[in-house]
């Protein structure tokens, strides 16, 4: 089908945060086509205005068919939100050459290469948009255990800043949001502390609908969220 609602594709779309923007995009208006691993067990499977996909960030095919799955679907792309991710919590001295290229794989090569598929579709949008998923551990190290983790997600906003460079021009505007410990099964289990004093998977999804639909002319590079407060952020 083809589709006059504006269309984001959403990694790590089966549960948590992912799901959360998924919901409210759709609640807004737009049309969704969502990246999990296994589609079939999907919530959002049977929604009319969902395309549900196959992806696997360790599967670069999977990112090329999920692009072209989507386009064929929708005939248009106006959105795509990179927020499939995962968290190996061992130190820089601990980490192995299998942690640095795992998490790495995941947390920054695939939302490059799926960037890189998606742009063309993007540019052709009448306000194209890529939202990063990253995490404020993108702005700082906050302990040993989080410095692997910490790299990749550096990695992940530069590559955010990089994309909007390359939109300068062409008016694709890209976002990187930096949340602390949200309410998710990651989140829950490295915070501890009650779930619902922590950013809620809502909050952050209010958040990236705000800046899918904002003008070329209000560009924001970084939106950093904390539950509380601390010293920085």
């Amino acid at each position: 089908m083809s589709t006059q609602n504006r269309v984001a594709m959403i990694s790590g779309a089966s549960r948590g945060i992912g799901a959360a923007i998924a919901e409210k995009l759709l609640a807004e208006g737009w049309a969704v086509s969502l990246g999990v691993r296994t589609p079939e067990a999907s919530v959002f499977a049977g929604n009319p205005s969902a395309l549900v996909c196959r992806f696997d960030a360790l599967d670069p095919q999977s990112e090329r068919t999920w692009v072209d799955q989507t386009i064929s679907h929708f005939g248009r792309l106006d959105g795509l939100v990179h927020n499939a991710g995962m968290m190996i919590p061992k130190s820089v001295l601990e980490a192995e050459d299998a942690d640095f290229d795992l998490i790495f794989n995941v947390n920054v090569k695939s939302p490059m290469r799926l960037s890189q598929r998606a742009w063309p579709h993007l540019e052709k949008a009448a306000a194209g948009r890529v939202v990063t998923v990253a995490s404020l551990s993108g702005k700082r190290v906050k302990s040993a255990g989080s410095g692997l983790y910490a790299m990749s997600k550096f990695a992940a906003v530069a590559l955010g800043h990089g994309l909007r460079q390359c939109g300068k021009d062409s008016g694709v505007r890209s976002t990187i949001i930096c949340p602390s410990f949200v309410a998710t099964d990651m989140g829950n289990a490295l915070a501890n502390r009650d779930s619902t004093e922590l950013t809620q998977p809502e909050d952050l999804a209010r958040i990236v609908h705000m800046v899918l639909e904002l003008p070329r002319t209000a560009s924001i590079a970084e939106i950093p969220v904390h539950f509380s407060v601390e010293d920085c952020y």
